[in-house]
Parts: C-alpha cells; structure tokens; sequence
C-alpha cells in the first residue's frame, strides 16, 4: 500500500518536483487564510469579494492558453522554477496594497503566474512517470494539499500573533526562492518534455464532446469544491462558526490534510478499486461534510466536516487529469490542455458563485451547493470510464 510513497520520497527527482508542489500549495494557503483580512480591511460584502476573488481566475485563464508556448520556449523545467519565483513574489501584492484596484492587478499577476506554474511542474511530473515507470502524479498533489495545510496553520499562528500580513508573504517569498534555488540543479536534471502540435493533435485546445466531455463536467464539480474550500472556508470560520483567530485557519487545515492523505493513498487505492469507485465514494463523503459543518456550525465540527470534504474529493483530481491523457482515439496532449483550461476555470471561478449566492441568501446557504455538485458527480461518473 505505501511502496509508492517509498519511491516518491527516495527518488531525488520525485522529491524535487513535490517540494514545488507543496510550495505552490503553502502560497496559497497563506493567501486562503488571509482572504478574511482582505475582506475585513476594504470592508466587502460576499458579492464584492467574489468580485475580487475573479481577479485570480481572470489572470489564469488568460494566460494559460501561452503555458505551452512558454515550455516550448524555455523548458518545462526552467518554466517551472522561475514560475515559482514569481509565484512567490506576486503574493506579496494583494497583502500588502491599501489601494483596491491595485490588488486586483495583484490577483491577476498571481493568476498569471499560477497557470504557467501549474501546467510546467505537471508536465515535470508527465515526464517522470514516463521515464522512470513510476505513478507519482497523486502523491505530487498530495504534497500541494500538504503544502495548504501548513500553509494555513501558519496563517492562522501568524494572524494570532497579529503579524502584518505583508511582513509574513515577504517571509515567505523569501525562504521559497532560497528553496527554489537549492532545489534547481535537481529540477534541472529531470528529462525534458515537451508539449508539440504533434502530442495535442495539432491544437493545444479542443472542443470537448464524448468521454472528455463528461470527466469535464465531473471535473468542474470537483474543483468548484476545492476552490470552494480554498477560497471561503476560513470566512466561513470566521463570519458563521465565529471560532477564535487562533482557529480560523484550521477548517482550511483540516480539509487539506485529509485531502493530502486521500493523495498520498491515492497511487496504491485508485488502481485497486478503480477510479470510478473511488471518485464515487468521494463524492458521498463530500456531502455528508458539507451538510456538517452546515448544520453543526461550531469549530469542532466544522473542521470534522471540512476534512470530509477533503478525504472525499482528494483523489479527483489525479484520475480525472490521468484519465483526460487517455481517452481513446485523442492524443493525451489535446485532453489534458482542454481538462486543465475546465479545471483551472472551476477551481477559480467557484469562489465567485459562491460569494454571489452569499450575498443573496447567506454562506451556508451557497456552501449547500456544493452538497449538491458531490451528489451530481456521483451519478455522473456512472456514464464514463475513469482510470
């Protein structure tokens, strides 16, 4: 059950490419947990913080029809460590401008940055599965929800101590470039692989339609939740658990750690019992920890809750990205760029529709909706065939 994890973590390379992702993944935690600092300082209702929150996914759609071009050009692995850089260095904006439209400029560079950042180090994972016959891709995004568990720990401690935001991304910022840095010579090692006219078919982007079609549509639920989690857990904490700020963070914590152990689990459960098994499963225990934290609004379960969610939809990600590489009669290149331009797409613009229902009704009341997609996702994976 574990031997793959005894690879990932003695194999040099794997290692390398899986601090990226935890990397990626403590940013964002940081950023998730200091969303209520946001609100709080331009005094937002939900709607408008949805509104700010679509500054992210503006940048990142709008890049991410260049991140092939930016790996032809430079190399996924190059792509992938400057990515990082300034993925670190674009955080500190947001944090730390008094002035609203330069935030959402903030945002938008963030985006930017996160899309060419997403595509470059999955590719590094692509190619090392490939060359080295190992499955890693689960337990590599096991280590960004590892990444946004840490992360919002430490948001939460720092918040606690009243640390100023700004001082705490451009810590941050820091110790991950010194990161970066020491882990290049590895990253720089790995195989170079492209991503041609050749692997995608002759189009980076297709319409989707059959098989891609329908692991899309469970994909956008899927990654409506994760953004969902991402973006509004701890407002949730905050403005309805109303939990101390020691704890506000820790529903993201919760949701991320049991979403890393579902990945890390997730190379040995998914060939055994079948992606369609495991996403099924996922998605009944999604709903039951909505309808949780839901109906039981106090910190204890709320974070009982919210880890359900991430246990549920954990290993969703990993078939739904594995399976768009291989739908039959479609080179694996044209299924992956159109499943990560859908996924990207709901992760990010989730949080608005919920910030929108919000403010119509009330935060518990949107958070239903994604009781509702996990039931959707459920039924639906019955009509395709996921690996």
């Amino acid at each position: 059950m574990l031997k793959h994890l005894r690879t990932f973590f003695t194999h040099r390379q794997s290692l390398a490419i899986g601090m990226i992702f935890i990397s990626v993944g403590f940013l964002f935690g940081n950023w998730a947990t200091l969303i209520p600092y946001i609100k709080q300082k331009f005094d937002l209702n939900d709607a408008q913080l949805g509104l700010l929150l679509l500054s992210l996914p503006l940048g990142a759609t709008t890049m991410n029809p260049f991140s092939t071009y930016f790996i032809n050009r430079f190399g996924m692995r190059n792509t992938t460590v400057i990515g990082l850089i300034l993925l670190s260095t674009t955080y500190i904006i947001p944090v730390s401008i008094h002035f609203l439209p330069f935030v959402v400029a903030g945002l938008i560079a963030v985006g930017m940055s996160l899309s060419v950042t997403n595509v470059a180090m999955n590719t590094c994972v692509t190619s090392l599965e490939h060359q080295y016959r190992i499955n890693i891709m689960s337990t590599c995004h096991g280590m960004f929800s590892a990444g946004l568990m840490f992360g919002s720990i430490a948001a939460s401690i720092l918040q606690g101590m009243q640390i100023l935001p700004s001082y705490q991304m451009l810590a941050i910022a820091i110790a991950l470039i010194i990161l970066v840095f020491l882990l290049r010579p590895t990253i720089l090692s790995i195989h170079e692989e492209k991503i041609n006219d050749s692997d995608s078919g002759g189009a980076k982007f297709i319409l989707p339609k059959g098989p891609l079609l329908l692991m899309i549509l469970i994909s956008l639920c899927t990654n409506i939740t994760e953004g969902t989690m991402a973006d509004w857990t701890a407002v949730y904490m905050k403005d309805i658990v109303q939990t101390d700020a020691y704890f506000i963070g820790w529903g993201l914590a919760g949701y991320s750690m049991f979403m890393a152990l579902g990945r890390f689990l997730g190379d040995a459960l998914i060939p055994r019992f079948g992606g369609n098994n495991v996403i099924r499963a996922g998605g009944v225990i999604v709903a039951l920890g909505v309808l949780i934290a839901i109906f039981l609004p106090s910190t204890i379960s709320a974070i009982i809750g919210f880890t359900m969610v991430g246990a549920g939809v954990s290993c969703a990600a990993p078939v739904l990205y594995g399976s768009a590489a291989r739908v039959p009669g479609m080179a694996k290149g044209a299924g992956l760029a159109t499943m990560n331009t859908f996924s990207m797409a709901g992760f990010l613009a989730g949080p608005v529709i919920i910030g929108f229902i919000s403010k119509s009704v009330n935060l518990p009341f949107a958070f239903s909706l994604v009781a509702i997609l996990a039931i959707i996702w459920a039924f639906l994976v019955n009509r395709v065939k996921l690996y």
